[in-house]
């Protein structure tokens, strides 16, 4: 009697054997020889599923590792339009896709609805400690009949329901991948990288949802979410939202000049870069000319000298006495309305806390202080904070009225996520506004532009995609380009034979990084 072919999970893969009778289960299986077996995709577990049971195949399942939840939910608050909405759309896309909402508009309490309206085992993963932690209260809070675990910050817990950060669920992936029926990835645009895309590539979980403000990458990644999560099914902007889900608001842009001294040096300094730069036939616009500004910095004297100047150049744009006189004009016709200073460098941070003395938060801030200056300011003891960017994401900051962007990035996301920090509706009537203060006739001008950029919308379909436009390059550009591509390509996969896959996480760190960790600032116009 033939035997009857048996389907198991295998640290982040499906191993299926004897092969069963068909043909649909062969476009997903590849032979590995070392176990003369053929291996599955772990996200490719409910397709398979499907296509052996439409072909009556009769198998054995066991790859599952989780079972119904008797979720007995506390949710209590009415749900905005735009969340129910939402939730019916992943409905209907069967269960798998991306939700984009701006910060404040109720993400959390979104996951909550899906986990109620499907009762599984579920993983959750966060960019951050501090998120964790949020979200272990919050579930606590919502599911108080379930035990809720985390994964990260020295606990190791296996938990119905499981908070984990995305670099410990992806060391554990190849675990955790067979555990949870429904994945949930907040601010999801994380997971595309070469080392958290393990989470959704080695897990079977068949309900997928992905959540964050902005899912665009600069390096392109943002496609792969269709694969990873689902596409995205669900889209609205702060624009949209506002005066229902999220305070009404304003964006006021001023521009201050610089002084005649700073002027000087400032025009001084970038001729000095351009020079660099036209000289060794760099073009900042293109997708490596950052990477290849930095690496001809190292190689010469006059390198090092045009890295110095854009650098100088930059913090008299971003730190010009003129925005801190500014500043003061602000806060005294704010005063005693909660408001949150944004800038891009901790310098300046520490600089306008001890001018002003308002408490000032970094990443070298530690947690409990950081807590405690969050908890005065959302008691009223404190009117004013002043931030870089360990605010961006990741912490729930309380509700303010003002918010004074003195400098950031040219990235859409870092927008409005500083955006959001002001949009949480309150119950006065309340009008958000945020001060964007640009240095006149700097680069600055230029990253503005680009922090604005709406993406393109899709009226067939409702969706908004990143409109990539692009760059214009002479010939030689363009084809070191592809060189460069070529290269990448070649070193990336030398580096997966020679190191097995745990490890190889780690040495593909030295391989250059992607323009969406690279810094924002010199794609200047």
């Amino acid at each position: 009697m033939a035997r009857v072919p048996a389907l198991k999970f295998d640290r982040g893969t499906l191993v299926l054997h004897p092969p069963p009778r068909g043909k649909a289960w062969i476009d997903y299986a590849v032979w590995d020889d070392r176990i003369e077996r053929f291996r599955v995709p772990a996200d490719k577990y409910r397709l398979l599923v499907s296509a052996l049971k439409a072909d009556g195949v009769r198998f054995e399942d066991k790859v599952q590792a989780f079972e119904p939840l008797d979720l007995q939910d506390n949710l209590t608050l009415t749900p905005y339009a735009h969340q129910a909405e939402a939730l019916e759309a992943w409905k209907k896309g069967e269960r798998r896709g991306v939700v984009v909402l701006p910060t404040a508009a109720g993400k959390t309490y979104l996951a909550q609805m899906v986990m109620a309206a499907t009762p599984r085992r579920t993983l959750i993963t966060v960019p951050t400690l501090d998120l964790m932690h949020q979200w272990y209260a919050d579930l606590e809070a919502a599911f108080p009949g379930v035990e809720v675990g985390l994964l990260g910050g020295g606990s190791r817990d296996r938990t119905p329901i499981l908070v984990a950060t995305y670099d410990s669920a992806s060391i554990y992936a190849e675990d955790l991948g067979h555990q949870y029926a429904l994945l949930i990835c907040d601010e999801c645009h994380h997971l595309p990288s070469d080392f958290h895309r393990s989470i959704a590539e080695y897990s079977i979980s068949p309900y997928r949802l992905g959540l964050t403000a902005t899912p665009e990458r600069t390096d392109g990644r943002h496609e792969d979410l269709d694969q990873l999560l689902g596409p995205v099914l669900y889209r609205r902007t702060s624009a949209e939202l506002s005066g229902t889900a999220l305070a009404p608001y304003q964006v006021v842009q001023l521009k201050v000049q610089l002084s005649a001294e700073e002027r000087t040096r400032y025009t001084k300094l970038q001729a000095q870069r351009n020079a660099f730069l036209k000289a060794s036939n760099i073009w900042l616009s293109s997708a490596q000319g950052w990477q290849r500004f930095v690496q001809a910095s190292a190689k010469s004297a006059a390198g090092r000298r045009a890295m110095l100047a854009h650098r100088e150049a930059k913090n008299i744009a971003l730190g010009t006495a003129g925005k801190l006189t500014l500043l003061e004009k602000l806060m005294t016709q704010h005063y005693p309305e909660r408001t949150i200073i944004f800038t891009n460098d901790n310098a300046t941070v520490y600089k306008i806390s001890q001018d002003f003395l308002i408490p000032a938060i970094t990443h070298q801030t530690p947690v409990k202080e950081r807590h405690s200056i969050l908890q005065k300011f959302r008691e009223g003891d404190y009117s004013s904070i002043v931030v870089s960017h360990v605010l961006n994401e990741g912490v729930d900051v309380p509700d303010a009225r003002v918010a004074i962007l003195l400098s950031g990035t040219g990235s859409t996301r870092e927008y409005i996520q500083r955006l959001g920090r002001v949009l949480r509706k309150g119950s006065d009537g309340k009008v958000a506004l945020l001060y964007e203060v640009i240095a006149e006739q700097t680069s600055e001008e230029g990253v503005s532009r680009r922090r604005h950029a709406v993406p393109k919308t899709d009226t067939d379909t409702g969706n908004r995609q990143l409109s990539l436009v692009p760059n214009v390059k002479n010939k030689k550009e363009s084809e070191r380009d592809k060189k460069t591509t070529r290269k990448e390509k070649v070193r990336k996969e030398k580096v997966r034979k020679r190191f097995p896959k745990k490890k190889r996480d780690f040495v593909e760190e030295s391989i250059p990084i992607a323009a969406e960790d690279s810094p924002p600032w010199p794609d200047e116009d």
